[in-house]
C-alpha cells in the first residue's frame, strides 16, 4: 500500500458530527464519537430504513465491484470519496475475483487518512493507494504521480463515486466533477455512483439536509432524472438506475437488517447505477 500525502495533522473536530463518521455508526463501526452517534440518531428519525440502506449501498458496491472484475474485466479501481474504511474494502472485492486488481482511493478526510494505512493493504499481484485529495478538484487528482504510478490510464478503469456526489459544496459543479474525470478514461471505462433520492423520500431527505446544514455540512438530495445526468454518453448497465439492493441482486438475501426493515423502493432513498463508457 502507498499513500500519498504532504499534510500535518490536523484537528478531526471530534466534538462535532462528520459525516464519514456519521456513516460508520449506521454500518455499524466503531470509528465515531459521540456527536456522530447523535446525528446518526436523527437520520435515522428521518429516514426509518437508514441503516439496512446504508447497509444496501455498501453491498451494491461490492458487487458492482466484483461484477466490474469478474464479468467486464476491469483490472483498475479509482474510488473517490472512499470514506472510512470498512472490511471488506473495494480492493478486497476486486482483489477476490482479480489478485492483479490496481486500486486507487481518494479523500481528503483526516480520519480516512488515519486509517488508510493499516486496512488498504494489498494482495502481493495486485497494488492499493491512498491519495489525500478534494473531490472537488479533479484536475488535482488526475495530476496525482501516484495515481500516475498505480493506474495507466491508457487502459480503462472503473470510477467508483458512491454516496459522494450530494456532499460536493456550493462551489463545486459536481456535473463538471464527473465530466472531467470520466473524460479522462479511455473506453471501456465504468462510472458507478450512488446518489441520494430525494423523490424516494422528500420529507425524509429534506430533514436530512436541514439536520446536516444545522450542523455545519451540506448535502443536496437529488431526483431520478438529475443522477441520471451523471450519466450523460455513457451507457447504463442493466438494470439501469435503480435503488441499491434491486441492483443484479446476489440469489441469497443479504443481511441487510431484520425481517421487518427489509428495504423496497421507497424506504432506500438511494440511486445506484453502472454505465460503460463506449467511445
Amino acid at each position: 500500500m502507498t499513500r500519498g500525502d504532504n499534510r500535518e495533522p490536523v484537528d478531526l473536530k471530534t466534538d462535532r458530527p462528520h459525516a464519514a463518521r456519521v456513516y460508520d455508526v449506521l454500518l455499524g463501526g466503531k470509528t465515531n464519537y459521540e456527536p456522530d452517534r447523535a446525528m446518526a440518531a436523527q437520520v435515522v428519525a428521518n429516514v426509518p430504513t437508514a441503516q439496512p440502506t446504508a447497509r444496501a449501498n455498501r453491498d451494491f458496491m461490492l458487487r458492482a465491484t466484483r461484477y466490474l472484475a469478474a464479468e467486464a474485466g476491469v483490472r483498475q479501481f479509482l474510488d473517490v470519496g472512499t470514506g472510512i474504511p470498512t472490511q471488506p474494502n473495494l480492493h478486497e472485492a476486486a482483489q477476490s475475483v482479480a489478485p492483479d486488481s490496481r486500486v486507487v482511493y481518494v479523500d481528503n478526510d483526516p480520519i480516512v487518512l488515519a486509517h488508510s494505512r493499516a486496512l488498504h493493504t494489498s494482495d502481493p499481484e495486485g497494488r492499493t493507494a491512498y491519495i489525500d485529495a478534494d473531490a472537488s478538484d479533479p484536475d488535482g487528482i488526475l495530476a496525482s504521480p501516484l495515481l500516475r504510478e498505480t493506474l495507466d490510464l491508457g487502459r480503462p478503469v472503473a470510477l467508483s463515486m458512491c454516496l459522494l456526489l450530494h456532499w460536493l459544496p456550493e462551489t463545486a459543479d459536481p456535473y463538471a466533477v464527473v465530466r472531467r474525470l470520466v473524460g479522462e478514461l479511455v473506453p471501456g471505462s465504468f462510472l458507478v455512483i450512488t446518489h441520494l433520492a430525494r423523490d424516494l423520500d422528500q420529507d425524509g431527505v429534506g430533514g436530512l439536509e436541514s439536520d446536516f446544514e444545522s450542523s455545519g455540512s451540506q448535502l443536496q438530495g437529488r431526483t431520478k432524472d438529475e443522477v441520471l445526468g451523471f450519466f450523460d454518453g455513457l451507457s447504463l448497465v442493466e438494470p439501469g438506475l435503480v435503488v441499491p439492493h434491486m441492483w443484479r441482486p446476489e440469489p441469497v438475501a443479504l443481511d441487510i437488517g431484520s425481517a421487518d426493515m427489509r428495504v423496497d423502493e421507497h424506504r432506500a432513498p438511494v440511486w445506484a447505477g453502472v454505465a460503460a463508457k463506449k467511445d
